[in-house]
């Protein structure tokens, strides 16, 4: 089966864009040719600094044969009709046509149309200029005479050439023949921008791949971190080090290079005494390279690894010389910052936080500090935490905000904090709270687990998300400028990491009256709290708990403490996995379907409690139920009280029995009106009973 080679070869292409535009050219070919009924065997994408390629396997020659019956107007249909029909099935007359019956409607006519299959090559001079022209970068330009005309190409950076050859493994491929605008398709390429800069005439994929290997540029992108990682390890052994390994930064170095080359530069021992973060920070902020360390005490050497894209004459000397020079002025910066910061207490930057606007409508930093301050010494006291340092920890939270580390740095926010409480001697704990506070950062981020952290990082998120809530800033759809997303899920990792149970209402009430006033509060606290409600049902999805459990404890009022949210729905399914769960299920639904009917029959409900005079006036199994049903209520509540809620599901499972001998040996719609009315509150009190742990009407199975 033929292959398609696809290459779109440009000035540049940044690193962040490369794995984002690679995915897009393969899907928007693919999903084009699927469209058009050309099925495929497989497809891969790739991405270079300078180009995108996609080989897109196994396809076929030509496209299948059409062949359509089109029906058309009744024989005899006036002459306009049947231009119509003749012109939309591409008929010369209606001689071409063919007369079919229809024992209702009589006869029609009918056009079979019959379309050979397209070859391959010209679907493909179709869709891929198409494609080009509305390719989907995040940011774009135009450039050269053409970029005073409206229309002309838009590219990440200027498109140079463009490779497109289409064929079987045994035969020459030809070239598609297309162009986008002046850029015509041809089998030609280039290798690498200095070490291979010369024209390249390539074939199929892998004659493409082993030519550009020769001309020193690698086109997977995955081979390419392999090598750089491979080699890095290498030679930081070959040191007696280890690589301090760094995902984010090994995904853009490899989009930088074609060619990678790994080589070790060094810097001033001296250097060592600023804090290794920002080491390491001004290290990959700057020259994208890596940091090493010793592996026995864990400390940074001062040794780093740098990716060159060429193979240089003198063995990289120049290159890492050139590198050094740029660490080192770095460094110095970076000293200097450190340097400087240390001379000013934390408390004394306080006033500066007044000229920060946190946001336009919710006051500046300053502003922002207060409300966390009042929230962590109220979550303080409910949590165990000391009030006095979480209050000092929340209100220096946000003072390395306007140190010159994390000005230069910003992501070093708290923890720069952290170095400097410590320095200026407070409390440890106020110190970690200072880092800890942001925590956790994404969903594999560390949780704090120290009281005072808790209570500063609750307080944070909380006055976040109650902040953005009172200026009608909710997430939407995919978009969430804010991370209130990121922020209410911190929320309920923090509590269920840590075990704190803690009612959310309150607080909620009091973030949001600080913005909004006692009196519009609430409202907004019970839409607040059921944001939170949905990503928590989100996060116990993803752990793997039942979507009907989830639903049937959050449906009961009043749900607002995260941990024993989670713990009753826990609860529920071990409970539902044993035989007595089975029970209370099935008896459940028994007293909750007759009652469903009877309730739409008489168009009212029957929660009035039952009469248990009327009950002993009754059959002595209605007796019975009434008396279980008492019992059972006061020891699940009892159960409930004290967190056992499979305690209090075994307690209601007990009425299986009761309910079970009611039925068998009752009519519930009695001719006595009032025997009806009362054996149908006595159902009725079964399906409330059942609500003291959850919501059994959404249970599934």
């Amino acid at each position: 089966m033929p292959d398609l080679l696809l290459e779109l070869f440009s000035e540049e292409i940044p690193a962040r864009m490369q794995r984002r535009a690679a995915a897009d050219l393969q899907s928007l070919v693919t999903n084009a040719l699927v469209d058009r009924g050309f099925l495929y065997e497989g497809a891969r994408a790739y991405a270079t600094p300078r180009r995108l390629v996609l080989q897109v396997h196994g396809l076929p020659p030509h496209g299948k044969d059409v062949r359509e019956e089109r029906r058309g107007p009744r024989v005899g249909a006036p002459d306009a009709a049947i231009q119509g029909f003749l012109k939309s099935a591409g008929l010369s007359s209606i001689d071409e046509a063919r007369i079919q019956k229809d024992l209702k409607k009589g006869e029609f006519y009918v056009a079979v149309i019959e379309r050979p299959g397209r070859p391959t090559p010209d679907v493909l001079a179709e869709i891929l200029p198409e494609i080009i022209r509305a390719f989907p970068w995040p940011k774009s330009m135009r450039w050269g005479a053409a970029s005073r005309e409206t229309g002309s190409l838009r590219w990440v950076r200027p498109l140079q050439s463009i490779v497109c050859t289409f064929g079987p493994e045994t035969e020459e491929p030809v070239v598609v023949p297309f162009e986008v605008d002046g850029i015509t398709a041809s089998d030609v390429t280039r290798g690498h921008r200095f070490m291979a800069p010369e024209p390249i005439r390539v074939r199929r994929f892998e004659d493409y791949v082993r030519a550009l290997e020769r001309a020193r540029v690698v086109v997977d992108q995955d081979r390419r971190k392999d090598a750089i990682l491979h080699d890095a390890r290498d030679l930081a052994f070959a040191l007696g080090l280890e690589l301090v390994e760094d995902d984010a930064l090994l995904e853009e170095v490899a989009g930088l290079v074609e060619w990678p080359v790994v080589l070790v530069g060094s810097f001033d021992e001296s250097f060592l005494d600023i804090p290794p973060e920002v080491v390491r920070a001004t290290i990959r902020a700057n020259q994208k390279c890596f940091v090493v360390r010793d592996p026995v005490t864990g400390r940074l050497a001062n040794r780093f690894i740098l990716t060159s894209n060429l193979v240089a004459e003198d063995g990289g000397k120049v290159i890492v010389a050139g590198n050094e020079r740029v660490v080192k002025a770095r460094l110095s910066d970076a000293k200097f910052f450190w340097d400087t910061d240390r001379r000013i207490p934390l408390e004394k930057r306080l006033d500066k936080l007044s000229s920060i606007v946190f946001h336009e409508k919710l006051g500046t930093q300053a502003d922002r500090v207060e409300r966390i301050v009042s929230l962590a010494g109220a979550i303080a006291g409910r949590i165990g935490a000391d009030r006095g340092l979480a209050e000092r920890a929340a209100r220096l939270a946000k003072a390395d905000l306007v140190t010159e580390m994390v000005g230069e740095f910003p992501e070093l926010q708290g923890l720069m904090g952290r170095y400097y409480a410590k320095l200026q001697g407070e409390a440890p704990e106020v110190a970690a709270a200072l880092e800890d506070h942001y925590r956790p950062l994404g969903p594999s981020d560390r949780v704090p687990d120290a009281k005072v952290s808790v209570a500063v990082a609750l307080a944070d998120k909380i006055d976040t998300l109650a902040g953005f809530w009172s200026i009608e800033e909710k997430p939407t759809g995919s978009k969430d400028p804010y991370a209130l997303r990121r922020a209410a899920l911190g929320v309920i990792r923090i509590l269920l990491q840590n075990e704190l149970q803690l009612p959310l209402t309150p607080l909620l009430q009091s973030a949001l009256a600080a913005q909004l006033g006692q009196a519009d509060a609430a409202a907004f606290a019970s839409d607040l709290l059921a944001f939170l409600a949905d990503r928590l049902k989100v996060h116990l999805r993803e752990q793997g708990a039942r979507h009907d459990l989830i639903d049937a404890v959050f449906s009961l009022p009043g749900q607002d403490d995260i941990l024993l949210i989670v713990r009753r729905v826990e609860a529920l399914g071990r409970f539902l996995d044993t035989e007595d769960g089975g029970n209370l299920l099935v008896g459940y639904r028994r007293a909750a379907n007759i009652l469903r009917i009877e309730e739409a029959r008489d168009g009212r409900t029957f929660s009035e409690a039952p009469d248990r005079a009327l009950a002993e006036r009754g059959e002595e199994a209605e007796r019975h139920l009434a008396e279980a049903l008492d019992k059972a209520r006061t020891d699940a509540r009892q159960a409930v009280a004290i967190q056992d809620y499979e305690g209090a599901m075994r307690v209601l499972s007990g009425l299986r029995g009761p309910v079970d001998s009611f039925f068998d040996k009752v009519t519930v719609n009695a001719n006595d009106p009032e025997l009806r009315e009362n054996r149908l509150r006595l159902l009725n009190a079964i399906r409330a009973a059942t609500r003291t742990v959850a919501d059994f009407s959404r249970i599934e199975g």
